[in-house]
């Protein structure tokens, strides 16, 4: 079952003037120091991301990246920059939608969540299961996948 395509969003400084429109171009991506990776974690997905970001700006460099496993921790790192700094996410909501959680970053954090325009890259998400779970349990899993929420979140 086919769960739909998902895009991801940057948390930007919250003085930008794309936090106030909730959209960020990459031009205006490219402006700012990005964190985003590592590379060793998902080559192809680091790889697309740069090359999409120096088709605008030849020059792009993603900035190193804190705490890999922690979106958390690296927007609460992006936060306390000395200059602005960007974290772009993976795929997190349904493209071309706007997120319908809290915009609000980690406690304590001043950073704003945007889409980021035109949605360059998207994922597609899909469920799969085994027919001989339970009836129950395949009933949970097709709810769940039905509304449009992914099982696991995160």
């Amino acid at each position: 079952m086919s769960l739909g395509e998902f895009e991801p969003e940057a948390w930007i400084p919250p003085g930008h003037p794309a936090a106030r429109r909730r959209v960020i171009t990459l031009a205006e991506l490219t402006r700012l120091d990005v964190m985003h990776g590592p590379r060793g974690a998902r080559p192809e997905i680091y790889d697309a991301w740069l090359a999409v970001l120096r088709s605008v700006d030849p020059g792009f460099a993603f900035a190193d990246q804190p705490f890999p496993q922690s979106l958390p921790l690296t927007i609460a790192f992006a936060a306390t920059a000395s200059r602005p700094t960007a974290v772009l996410s993976g795929p997190r909501h349904p493209a071309g939608q706007p997120a319908d959680w809290p915009d609000q970053a980690p406690e304590g954090c001043e950073m704003a969540r945007v889409r980021i325009a035109q949605a360059p890259l998207t994922a597609n998400a899909g469920l799969v299961w085994n027919g001989d779970l339970p009836r129950q349990l395949q009933q949970i899993l097709f709810d769940t996948a039905d509304g449009g929420q992914p099982a696991c979140a995160g």
